[in-house]
């Protein structure tokens, strides 16, 4: 199985095309860990709001710790002050859960991203280099088989006509040529449509 032509004009354009749509991958998934990095940061209040839940529930367990060894009152005291703690555990969650939702949508943003925009640039660059493939693989197995040459030179004789113009055309022209077997012509048919698919003889 040929991956490239063998002609110089067709292989560089094949290899520019595949450069291309490498480059236009990565540059995909460039564009797409910028967008996760981009909604992470929405990430930031939510870390506030646990740092600041996680301070206020510490000090006021403090607090409480500290009011329940005033005499008579101790035990008082420090429900409330439990109470507040647990408002600030509270906040802590509320501000662990916003940062887990925003994660989980930069990830899943990121990654939609990515998929989209390799299956976009795989479905534009993907089938003419498999057609080429499968293509020249055809031409060359048919130039292998009993009588392929004549079917190559017909082919050449149905394709673009500006092709044929370096062929010397006998007497009656190149059709008639073909018609009588002249293996001269045939040959020179065949190369045609070889190089129009990109292979030598």
């Amino acid at each position: 199985m040929r991956l490239y032509a063998q002609t110089p004009a067709r292989r560089s354009r094949q290899v520019l095309a595949d450069l291309i749509a490498v480059a236009l991958i990565a540059a995909a998934v460039k564009f797409a860990l910028a967008v996760h990095d981009a909604i992470a940061l929405l990430a930031e209040p939510g870390r506030k709001a646990q740092s600041a839940g996680d301070g206020l529930a510490a000090g006021l367990d403090d607090a409480g710790d500290a009011a329940s060894k005033v005499p008579f009152v101790g035990d008082s005291l420090k429900k409330p002050l439990r109470s507040a703690a647990e408002a600030g555990n509270g906040l802590s969650d509320a501000g662990q859960s916003l940062q887990d939702i925003v994660g989980r949508a930069a990830t899943l943003t990121a990654l939609a991203l990515i998929v989209l925009s390799v299956a976009f640039v795989l479905a534009l660059w993907l089938p003419p280099r498999l057609r080429w493939i499968r293509r020249a693989a055809t031409t060359r197995r048919l130039l292998d088989d009993v009588g392929g040459t004549d079917l190559l030179a017909l082919r050449a004789l149905t394709g673009p006509q500006r092709d044929l113009a370096a062929i010397s055309a006998p007497p009656g022209g190149l059709a008639d040529a073909w018609r009588r077997g002249d293996r001269q012509v045939i040959s020179e048919l065949s190369k045609v449509a070889l190089r129009r698919a990109g292979l030598r003889p």
